[in-house]
């Protein structure tokens, strides 16, 4: 199935580079642009792209702004949003997964990671750039107190997929790392968040850090 994707970016080459690169890819489509975030929403709420990626400073209305109308939390059927932008800031971050983003890339990644993050995202994946995931995890880890039953929660197979994810690595990663096929991960990972009460692999791997279950 063509994953179809909506870009967002107030700057025509930069649209015009990441349609080339997503365009490049067997089963991708952009299925249309946007040069403001009120165009963003408009486009998104007629097409429903499997993916919308957005950057964060636009005309009308910011990438978070665009982020929450689209994905928001009280949003009856939520559009898969990711942030793609050069700001790495960490009021940016925050705010862009509060406002329901499943990804947030810098322009900088290079073109691998912005084809896996639109892949992940159309999944039910979410993909952080990896240089902003440990930062933003290790924060995570220093500001909240750990769970002393943490580790007991997940079977000793949930808490090595659950250690996979807080690594950084995909689905298809994990099935090969612990030959098991790829349906069985994505099992593993619905029971790890309905045990953990999280929403996605984002807050899975923030509660491995937060209760250091990286290090057991």
């Amino acid at each position: 199935m063509t994953l179809r994707v909506l870009l967002a970016d107030d700057q025509a080459m930069v649209r015009s580079g990441f349609r080339l690169i997503l365009e490049s890819q067997p089963g991708i489509t952009v299925t249309a642009e946007a040069a403001d975030g009120i165009q963003t929403v408009a486009l998104a709420r007629e097409l429903r792209p499997d993916v919308c990626l957005v950057d964060i400073r636009m005309p009308g209305l910011d990438g978070i702004e665009v982020t929450r109308t689209l994905a928001g939390p009280g949003v009856a059927d939520p559009l898969r949003v990711v942030i793609v932008t050069t700001f790495d800031t960490d009021e940016y971050v925050y705010g862009a997964l509060h406002a329901g983003a499943v990804g947030f890339l810098l322009k900088d990644a290079g073109p691998a990671l912005l084809i896996e993050a639109v892949r992940a995202a159309a999944g039910g994946d979410a993909l952080i750039s990896p240089s902003i995931t440990v930062r933003l995890l290790r924060q995570l880890a220093s500001t909240r107190h750990p769970d002393a039953g943490a580790g007991s929660r997940l079977s000793e197979r949930e808490l090595d997929i659950a250690r996979n994810i807080a690594k950084g690595r995909t689905n298809q990663e994990i099935a090969a790392e612990l030959f098991i096929s790829l349906s069985t991960v994505k099992t593993h990972i619905t029971r790890i968040q309905h045990k953990l009460g999280v929403r996605n692999r984002v807050e899975i791997a923030a509660w491995c850090w937060e209760n250091r279950i990286m290090n057991q």
